[in-house]
C-alpha cells in the first residue's frame, strides 16, 4: 500500500506498454509455429538465447555493472555484441541502474522495487517513468568507469544501430541463407521468440529471486536463492548470495551448482582473456551464514 501510493504520480509510458503488448502476443503466436520450422532453427534460436543471456550476465552484470572480472578486448567486444542482441538497453544504462538496485535495493530508489509487487518489479517498472528517487539518488554515484571504456562508448554511440543487426536481422538472416528456413519462421522464432523468452527469464531475476525461495547468507534483506530462476538466467538466481557478496565473479558459492556463466567466464580465463576474478573467500562466506543467515545451508 506504501509503496504503491509513493509510486502513484509516475506516468504511464504507453508506447512501452503497447510495445510489449504486441511483443509478446508475437512470441505467442510464434510458439505455433514450431512444429513447422527446422530442427536447426530451433537449436540457433536457442544458440541465439544462450548468446543474448551472457551478453547480460558475464557481461553488463558481472563485468560492467561490478567489476568482478577484468575481460580483454576481445571477449569485452563479444560481449558487447551480445548484449546489444539482449536489447534491453546499453551496457551502461543497464549498469547504472543496475548500480542504483543494489545501492537502494527495495527503497523508491530502486528501479524495480519489489516491495511494489511482483508484476511491477517484472514489467511493470518498464511501463511507467522512473520515480524521482531512482534519478535523484542515482546521480550521487560514479558511473565514469563505464564511459573510460571505449567499447562501452562505442556500443553506447551506435546502440540503435548494433540492435538491429545483433537483435533482429542476424538472427533472421543466418537460418534462411544457410538452410532455407522461410523469413517468417526464422523471425518468429529466433528474433521475436527468444528475444521475448530472454526479457522475461531476466526479469524473473528482478521480481522471482526477490520473493521466492530461502536467504541462507543474509536473511535480513529480499534477494533469495531461487533455483528456477538459475536454471533460466543461466547462473543467475543465487541472488541472496549475490546481494551480499555482490563483487563475487560467480554470482553464487563455487562447486556443483548450475552457473554457466560461471563455467563461461572459466573458460575465458583458461584462454588467457579473462583476469582478476574476484571471490568472497570461504570463511567469510561461512561466517556471514552464522551471523545473519536463515539457517536453510
Amino acid at each position: 500500500g506504501e509503496a504503491a501510493a509513493a509510486g502513484a504520480g509516475q506516468a504511464i509510458v504507453w508506447r512501452n506498454v503497447v510495445l510489449m503488448a504486441l511483443l509478446h502476443l508475437g512470441a505467442v503466436y510464434a510458439l505455433s509455429l514450431v512444429p513447422r520450422a527446422q530442427v536447426l532453427t530451433l537449436l540457433w534460436a536457442y544458440f541465439c538465447f544462450l548468446m543474448t543471456a551472457l551478453g547480460v550476465t558475464a557481461g553488463a552484470h558481472r563485468l560492467w555493472s561490478h567489476r568482478s572480472y577484468k575481460a580483454k578486448l576481445p571477449l569485452r567486444i563479444f560481449l558487447a555484441a551480445a548484449n546489444s542482441m539482449a536489447f534491453q538497453n546499453d551496457i551502461y544504462e543497464w549498469s547504472r541502474d543496475h548500480r542504483v538496485h543494489h545501492k537502494y535495493s527495495e527503497t523508491d530508489a530502486d528501479p524495480h522495487n519489489a516491495r511494489r509487487g511482483f508484476f511491477f518489479s517484472h514489467i511493470g517498472w518498464l511501463f511507467v517513468r522512473k520515480h524521482r528517487d531512482v534519478i535523484e539518488k542515482g546521480r550521487k554515484l560514479d558511473f565514469t568507469d563505464l564511459l573510460d571504456d571505449p567499447v562501452v562508448r562505442f556500443q553506447r554511440k551506435y546502440y540503435k544501430s548494433s540492435v538491429v543487426l545483433m537483435c533482429f536481422v542476424i538472427p533472421t538472416f543466418v537460418p534462411w541463407y544457410l538452410w532455407g528456413e522461410s523469413l517468417w519462421n526464422a523471425y518468429f522464432l529466433a528474433s521475436i521468440l527468444r528475444y521475448t523468452i530472454s526479457l522475461n527469464v531476466t526479469w524473473l531475476v528482478n521480481s522471482a529471486a526477490h520473493m521466492y525461495g530461502n536467504r541462507p547468507y543474509d536473511k535480513h534483506i529480499s534477494p533469495r536463492q531461487n533455483t528456477l530462476v538459475s536454471l533460466g538466467a543461466i547462473g543467475e538466481g543465487f541472488h541472496n548470495y549475490h546481494h551480499t557478496f555482490p563483487f563475487d565473479y560467480s554470482a553464487s558459492e563455487l562447486g556443483l551448482k548450475f552457473n554457466p556463466t560461471t563455467w563461461f567466464i572459466d573458460f575465458m580465463f583458461w584462454l588467457g582473456l579473462v583476469t582478476d576474478r574476484k571471490q568472497a573467500p570461504k570463511e567469510m562466506i561461512q561466517a556471514r551464514k552464522e551471523r545473519t543467515g536463515d539457517g536453510s545451508a
